[in-house]
């Protein structure tokens, strides 16, 4: 047995390595590695302009060491303390972040394709720490071969080959909305029991959106949590004549499937479709699909976003529309 548990712990390091790789590319390259640029290195201080590079690197390495653990060229002295290395950066970097923020959401480790918590990951990276360790005893020196450029290859190539998967596309400018989305808005205005009119986030998207009561609606055209709400807005639209007008941002991921969003709705809307780096920023990176604001004469009164505590509850938006303004100011 002991004979063969290096090879074992190799293979189970590496594996982890690669699922990690993956995951972070999960479901489709570009999303999932602008989504974790923007929910992981932006929260960490990195800018618009170094994330996407440090981000496609980043998991060029993990992918690069998940390979490089099942080779024999410089295992003991490069290949196995550079992955030792790696989990310790990420260990002291989740336990910040679990003193921080606490032990809650996504870190990020395996993407979406695997959830896991901050506490999780220390635990899981320290175990692989220790097993590493006990590998470095296992393996004898002169068992490593010396080929420098099967490293450099393997390295270079599993960064190249993420940039290719995900290549960095230049920043969409933010614009207003296109003439087919222009559709006349009722002219609500500021009288009465109503807040004082403010300029949201939304107006360079839609003509007339911080006039009077509007909803605000941040969709993936496939996410099908996105779909339910939108069509549990539209029966609330049809129940009631003074439902406040809707309007939709979608993110720029599988936009092809707006036309099906639409029918499954039951209803159609005006709508923008936001790239995808765009789009976080309006949601908000600590904040997920489906996202729902509830907006009058501009002013943020409600929102709702994602599917645990915050999620969109119908019943919630149809007791705040109805109040008026005097009764919402004092909660």
């Amino acid at each position: 047995m002991k004979k063969y548990l290096p090879i074992i712990i190799r293979v189970i390091i590496a594996l982890l390595f690669l699922v990690s790789a993956a995951g972070k590319m999960y479901p489709s390259p570009y999303f999932a590695i602008t989504t974790f640029e923007v929910k992981q290195l932006y929260v960490m201080g990195f800018s618009e302009s170094f994330a996407p590079y440090f981000s496609r690197v980043l998991i060029g390495i993990e992918l690069a060491l998940g390979l490089l653990l099942l080779q024999r060229n410089y295992l003991k002295r490069l290949v196995v303390p550079a992955t030792i290395l790696m989990l310790l950066v990420f260990i002291v970097h989740l336990t910040i972040d679990t003193i921080q923020n606490g032990n809650s959401g996504n870190c990020g480790c395996f993407g979406a394709l695997i959830e896991m918590t901050p506490v999780e990951a220390i635990i899981k990276n320290a175990i692989s720490v220790i097993l590493l360790v006990y590998l470095l005893n296992l393996i004898k020196r002169d068992r490593d071969s010396s080929n420098f450029w099967v490293l450099t290859t393997v390295t270079f190539a599993s960064i190249l080959f993420v940039f290719m998967l995900a290549p960095i596309q230049p920043q969409v400018a933010e614009s207003g909305a296109t003439p087919q989305e222009i559709i006349a808005d009722s002219a609500e205005t500021s009288t009465g029991d109503a807040p004082t009119p403010a300029t949201s986030p939304y107006s360079q998207y839609f003509p007339n959106i911080d006039k009077g009561k509007k909803i605000v609606a941040l969709f993936a055209p496939g996410c099908e949590h996105c779909k339910e709400t939108a069509k549990e807005l539209t029966a609330m639209k049809n129940s009631n004549a003074d439902f406040p007008e809707i309007r939709i941002l979608f993110m720029d991921e599988e936009a092809d499937l707006i036309p099906e969003f639409f029918e499954y709705a039951g209803a159609e809307y005006p709508y923008q479709v936001l790239d995808i780096l765009n789009f976080w920023k309006v949601l908000g990176n600590t904040k997920d699909t489906p996202g729902v604001v509830y907006l009058w004469n501009g002013n943020n009164i409600k929102e709702w976003d994602g599917i645990n505590e915050k999620k969109f509850v119908a019943e919630e938006m149809e007791e705040v529309i109805s109040k008026p303004y005097s009764e919402i100011n004092k909660q």
